[in-house]
């Protein structure tokens, strides 16, 4: 097992506690069993427990379950850990598993394992696909319902709504509340940032420094308010994407006071990362330059995990499957996705495939070069060999071209519209293409209002762009209230509290009258691209046909055998266009008549089309 330096439980208690530098007595930190349930009928029947007490290294475990079987257990340096490898039989009997830790003849301790039947049909559930679309929201800043939970007992961090980098007091309540507003918009599929604790003492509202992988943060609600959420969703038709981390958790996590192994973490204490993720893929990298990447740590308050360790790769694993299982999981965003261990990352999506083919995961790999950030993608053509059995991947070179292209005339050769053709262009370099999620923004960026110089006709042409091209598209929350934030100026400006969340705002923007005319118009907009978009097989499944840019145009199709999809991009600022339909013959002689997503106007001839300055046409084609 590498890098774990594990030792037998079947060698000698001296041989087991030398060295070991047991700190349980000082420590407050509770004796727990990890994962604490589990389920009967996966592929893989063992599960590996992790059991936490004092000196429980030491002791033997036993246990007596119809259909529950130990494989092996592994003591590791610190005694107060033991990994048990358990075996479930697909008859094993559901309910509590007892496990008594012994010595000699005598029972210690107990802990128990809750054996579950799996629900029907969990294994082939569907994941998240070309025919959604994601609304992404970060919790702490979308909705208040249950205001008694701002402040929680044994919490670091209280409330402060007036703190740019503070716990506002968002929470699953809040969201519940409001996933009709979500649904009506048309959207299928939401994304919360992480809701796990995060018991930072400041400044982890965002959720991304995980202090305990099996609870919810109370801040949000329990886990059974997240279940429960998820339930709510899905019968609204809403698809939900959990988002995870496996490259860091937070400096104040439990097991941070009493590590398992030294080799837990890369480095003892803070070295910070490169981030040079070219490195990775770079044949000619220096092993210096890699391990910094990988190893080093993304912030000082986010000790890096070492997934070379074999018992902390598997308790990730597990962990994922777990909260798939238990909440009714349809997908995952991984955070960060190329600095941990590239081996350790590709077991963990061949595990979780293994369960359940349908599910999707996908990865955030904040590379802005296509030939660099396709050797993430499963089944990617890499010259090292290499497959990391990721599925889906983010467009970041598609999102960077938009944040440009828009604000460009494009007098140029590559600039303007050419930058969104030339992107589209290196599409061949995907192994599939079509599972890429794409953005104008998210949650680490300016507010693409903001980069378009709060113009609303741009911003209709990147919502026009956004949900008609390949991929699997997604928003950011309040694009749709046109919310404004420069990113460069610091992550509160592009985290606003969403207004109507909160007892007391002066508007309520969950309703029309709580939105200005200028927020309705973009809302309806997305609305009306959304609805049409749900029932549009060629821009769910269909090929892509585009025209190089001319005089600012630039037109593209999506299609299939007996139907298509025509988009016209006009980016002149004041003049409008005739375009001659002439050009696009080798695809338009296969249809008859067209319809105006927008308008609803009916099209019989493909002679011409008009398209105005700074605006988008969607035609569907017949």
């Amino acid at each position: 097992m590498s890098k774990s330096n594990i030792v037998s439980i079947f060698l000698s208690f001296f041989l087991i506690t030398a060295g070991a530098l047991n700190t349980f007595a000082q420590s407050e930190i509770k004796p727990r069993l990890e994962p604490p349930s589990w389920w009967i009928g996966f592929k893989n029947p063992v599960v590996q427990v992790m059991a936490y007490s004092e000196d429980i290294g030491l002791l033997r475990p036993e246990i007596n379950h119809t259909g529950v079987t130990i494989e092996k257990s592994t003591a590791v340096e610190n005694p107060n850990y033991l990994f048990i490898d358990i075996r479930i039989a697909g008859d094993a009997k559901p309910g509590e598993v007892e496990i008594n830790f012994v010595d000699g003849e005598v029972v210690k301790r107990t802990m128990a394992l809750e054996l579950q039947e799996r629900s029907k049909g969990s294994a082939m559930r569907e994941g998240f696909n070309t025919t959604d679309a994601i609304y992404l929201l970060m919790p702490d800043r979308f909705a208040n319902g249950n205001p008694d939970n701002d402040n929680v007992d044994g919490m670091a961090e209280e409330a402060d709504p007036d703190a740019p980098y503070g716990r506002h007091g968002g929470d699953l309540k809040g969201i519940s509340d409001h996933l009709d507003y979500i649904a009506d918009m048309g959207f299928t599929a939401i994304w919360l940032n992480p809701v796990l604790e995060n018991n930072q003492p400041e400044g982890s509202y965002h959720g991304y420094a995980t202090t305990d992988y099996y609870q919810v943060d109370p801040r949000f609600g329990s886990n059974e308010d997240y279940k429960e959420l998820i339930q709510k969703a899905n019968e609204k038709g809403l698809k939900v994407i959990k988002d995870m981390i496996f490259n860091h958790c937070g400096s104040k996590h439990w097991w941070m006071e009493d590590l398992p192994t030294e080799d837990w973490i890369n480095y003892d204490s803070f070295v910070q990362s490169n981030y040079r993720l070219s490195s990775i893929s770079d044949p000619h990298a220096s092993k210096a330059d890699l391990k910094l990447a990988t190893e080093g740590w993304f912030a000082r308050a986010m000790p890096d995990l070492n997934l070379e360790n074999d018992l902390m790769l598997n308790y990730l694993i597990q962990n994922s499957i777990w909260w798939i299982e238990y909440a009714g999981l349809q997908g995952i965003r991984q955070d960060t996705y190329p600095y941990p261990d590239k081996y350790g990352m590709a077991e963990w999506n061949k595990r979780i495939n293994q369960e359940y083919p349908n599910f999707n995961i996908v990865g955030e790999c904040w590379i802005g070069e296509a030939s660099k950030l396709s050797y993430w993608q499963k089944d990617a053509n890499n010259s090292d060999g290499f497959n990391s059995h990721l599925k889906s991947i983010m467009d970041f070179p598609l999102m960077d071209a938009m944040h440009k292209a828009f604000n460009e005339n494009g007098g140029g050769w590559s600039d303007g519209l050419m930058r969104l053709y030339d992107v589209l262009a290196n599409d061949f370099i995907y192994a599939d293409v079509q599972n890429i999620v794409i953005f104008p923004e998210n949650h680490d960026v300016s507010r693409i209002y903001n980069i378009l110089n709060k113009d609303l006709n741009s911003l209709k042409m990147v919502t026009a762009f956004t949900g008609t091209i390949r991929g699997i598209p997604q928003w950011y929350y309040g694009t749709e209230l046109l919310m404004d934030g420069n990113g460069y100026e610091g992550h509160s400006h592009i985290r606003h509290d969403f207004p109507g969340g909160w007892a007391g705002d002066e508007t309520n923007a969950f309703t029309r009258d709580g939105r200005t005319e200028e927020q309705n118009e973009i809302y309806d907009y997305l609305k009306k691209i959304l609805e049409y978009r749900k029932t549009s097989k060629p821009i769910h499944y269909g090929k892509t046909l585009h025209f190089v840019p001319q005089n600012n145009v630039y037109v593209y199709f999506r299609y299939l055998e007996d139907e298509a999809v025509m988009v016209m991009l006009n980016n002149s600022n004041d003049e409008s266009r005739t375009i001659d339909g002439k050009r696009f013959v080798e695809i338009l002689e296969k249809y008859h008549s067209g319809k105006d997503v927008m308008t609803g106007e009916n099209i019989s001839s493909f002679e011409s089309f008009e398209i105005p300055a700074k605006s988008a046409r969607i035609i569907e084609l017949k």
